[in-house]
C-alpha cells in the first residue's frame, strides 16, 4: 500500500487547564473522504487547524506525501495544497465577498491586483459550487448562510490536494448540501483527500469512506464507513448509550403568557400572530430566508417593530428594546453565538452573567463571590468543561460555548426563553444536554421560543409547532397532527397540512 497523502502521528496540544490533544494518530488517503467524529471538546477543531497551520503541535508529527513537514502558519498549509473550511468564520467583516476569498492569496499584475481576473475566477468557482453570492457585498451585510457559503468557497481559490471541512453544512439548505456533495465526490475522483468534521448522522454514510472517532482528546478507534452503524459510533463518542436522543415532552402548558397579533417589522415579517405558553415549547421552523430568526429577533426588541401589538403576562409592551426584554424576564440566545452572543475575550464567568450584571451589584460594585458561586452552580448544572469559571470563553470547543450561551437565562428569573439554532454545530451528546435543559425549563414553567432548521428537532420538542413561510405564518400545527410532510409542506408555501396564506395558522394562535 503506498504511504498516506497526510499522516499526523503523536499530536499532543495543551492549553491552560487542559490536554486538547494527547498522542492522536490519523492519516487520510488519496481520494478518499475520512470524517473526523466526536462529541465537541474531543480535540476534532483542535486537530484540524494543527493539520491546517493555525496550530503548532506541543509533540508528533506531520508528514505529507511521505515528507515530514511543519505548518507555520495557514499560508504555508496552502501553498502546500491544504485548504481549511473552520465552522468559526475566518472572514473579515468590513471587506467584499470577492477581497475574502482572496485574501492572503491576491491576484496581482505589475504589482497591482488583478481584480478583473480574481472575479473571473470566483465567479467560475461559485458557479461550481452552486452559490449565488453577491461578489461586491460586504461580508459583515451578509446572513450567517451567505458567510458559510463565502467561507466554502474561499478554500475552492487554491490549487487543493488536502481540504478540511468543519461542519460546512451547518447553515445550508437541502440543495445547496447536495452540490456540496457533487463537489466532493468530484474532487475525491480527482485524487483529493477530504477531512470531514460533522454531528449530523444522515451526512456520515452519504459523504464518508471512513471514520476516526475522538473523545477526551485520544483516539477511540477507526472504521470503515460501511461497518459502522449509529449506536456503535454514539458508544464510542460519548463512552455511554442514549436509548432516545430525543426526551419525552409531557408536561401541559399553563396559561397564555405571550400573544402576538399582526406583527409587522422593519426587516420583513407581515402580520404575524400566535400564541406562547407558560411552560409550552413552540417550535418556529422554516428554510432558509423565511423569517423564522426574525421572529424572535422582533419578540426581543432587535428588529424594529413597524405594526401590531406584542402583549406579555396580559399586558401590552411598548418601547420593546433587549435590555426592557432583560428586565422582564425574556431572554435571547441568537444562532451566531461568535457574532451576537459570545463576548471572546472575557471569562466563563463574564459571559454567563452577562445578562444579569445589575443582580450581583452591592454598593455600586460588583459582589464577585456571589457572581462566581452562581456561575459555578450553572457550568456544574449544564456540564460545561472544562468547569473554571475563570477560562476565556474563546477557549472552550463550541458546544461547551453555546452551553453558556443558552443557560445565560438561569443567572435570573426568566419566563421567556427565545432559542434560535440552539443545538447548531454541536454533537448528539450535547444535543441531547440541550434538550434536557429545554424540557427542565418548559417544566418549570418557562415559556420557549424553539427556532430550528432541523425537522426532527421540532417535531420531537414541541408541544406545537409554527411553520413560516415568506416572512409569514404558514400553519400553526398541534404536536399530534403534525408530520414531517406537513411541516415541509407549508415550508414551501403550500396548504397541504396547515394552510399557506396564514389563516388557518391565526385560528390557532390563542390555543
Amino acid at each position: 500500500m503506498t504511504d498516506p497523502l497526510l499522516k499526523a502521528h503523536g499530536i499532543t496540544k495543551d492549553f491552560p487547564g487542559v490536554r486538547a490533544l494527547d498522542d492522536v494518530r490519523f492519516e487520510l488517503r488519496a481520494g478518499e473522504v475520512h470524517i473526523l467524529f466526536g462529541e465537541n471538546g474531543a480535540g476534532k477543531s483542535t486537530l484540524i487547524k494543527i493539520l491546517s497551520g493555525s496550530y503548532l503541535p506541543d509533540r508528533g508529527e506531520i508528514r505529507l506525501r511521505g515528507q515530514s513537514a511543519v505548518f507555520r502558519n495557514p499560508y504555508e498549509a496552502r501553498r502546500l495544497g491544504l485548504s481549511a473550511v473552520y465552522q468559526e468564520f475566518s472572514l473579515v467583516p468590513q471587506l467584499t465577498v470577492l477581497e475574502n476569498l482572496f485574501l492572503g492569496s491576491e491576484l496581482a499584475r505589475w504589482g497591482f491586483l488583478s481584480k478583473a481576473e480574481m472575479a473571473a475566477k470566483a465567479e467560475k468557482s461559485l458557479a461550481d459550487l452552486g452559490f449565488h453570492l453577491d461578489l461586491s457585498a460586504r461580508v459583515g451585510d451578509l446572513n450567517r448562510a451567505e458567510r458559510q457559503m463565502t467561507e466554502i468557497a474561499k478554500a475552492f481559490q487554491n490549487d487543493i490536494s488536502v481540504l478540511i471541512l468543519d461542519e460546512p453544512t451547518a447553515s445550508l439548505t437541502d440543495r445547496e448540501v447536495e452540490q456540496l456533495f457533487r463537489i466532493i465526490h468530484r474532487l475525491t475522483d480527482e485524487g483529493v483527500g477530504v477531512v470531514y468534521i460533522t454531528h449530523r448522522f444522515d451526512e456520515l454514510k452519504k459523504i464518508g469512506d471512513r471514520i476516526t472517532v475522538l473523545r477526551d482528546g485520544k483516539n477511540v478507534g477507526t472504521l470503515a464507513m460501511a461497518d459502522a452503524d449509529e449506536d456503535e459510533l454514539i458508544s464510542m463518542m460519548t463512552g455511554r448509550k442514549f436509548d432516545d436522543i430525543f426526551p419525552p415532552i409531557t408536561n401541559q402548558p399553563g396559561d397564555l403568557l405571550l400573544r402576538v397579533e399582526d406583527l409587522s417589522t422593519a426587516a420583513g415579517l407581515e402580520k404575524i400572530s400566535f400564541g406562547l405558553h407558560a411552560g409550552e415549547i413552540l417550535g418556529v421552523a422554516g428554510l432558509v430566508g423565511s423569517g423564522k430568526s426574525r421572529v424572535g429577533r422582533a419578540l426581543f426588541g432587535l428588529d424594529k417593530i413597524m405594526q401590531g401589538q406584542i402583549r406579555f403576562a396580559g399586558r401590552r409592551l411598548n418601547r420593546i428594546t433587549p435590555r426592557r426584554s432583560i428586565e422582564r424576564g425574556i431572554i435571547y440566545s441568537p444562532a451566531d453565538r461568535h457574532k451576537e452572543g459570545l463576548v471572546l475575550c472575557r471569562s466563563v464567568k463574564e459571559n454567563q452573567t452577562l445578562v444579569s450584571v445589575p443582580i450581583f451589584e452591592r454598593f455600586g460594585f460588583i459582589d464577585g463571590r456571589r457572581e462566581a458561586a452562581k456561575t459555578m452552580e450553572i457550568v456544574g448544572k449544564m456540564n460545561i468543561r472544562p468547569a473554571d469559571i475563570h477560562q476565556i470563553i474563546n477557549n472552550l470547543s463550541g458546544g461547551n460555548q453555546q452551553k453558556v450561551v443558552l443557560a445565560r437565562g438561569l443567572t435570573r428569573d426568566t419566563r421567556v426563553f427565545i432559542f434560535d439554532e440552539a443545538s447548531c454545530g454541536v454533537d448528539v451528546g450535547a444535543k441531547h444536554e440541550i434538550y434536557l435543559f429545554l424540557k427542565e425549563q418548559a417544566e418549570q414553567g418557562a415559556a420557549i421560543l424553539f427556532i430550528s432548521s432541523e425537522i426532527p428537532e421540532v417535531l420531537n420538542l414541541s408541544h406545537r409547532i409554527m411553520v413560516m413561510h415568506g416572512c409569514r405564518v404558514a400553519a400553526i400545527l398541534q404536536r399530534a397532527e403534525a408530520t414531517e410532510e406537513k411541516i415541509l409542506s407549508s415550508c414551501f408555501g403550500y396548504s397541504n397540512g396547515g394552510g399557506g396564506d396564514g389563516r388557518h395558522a391565526v385560528a390557532f394562535a390563542g390555543t
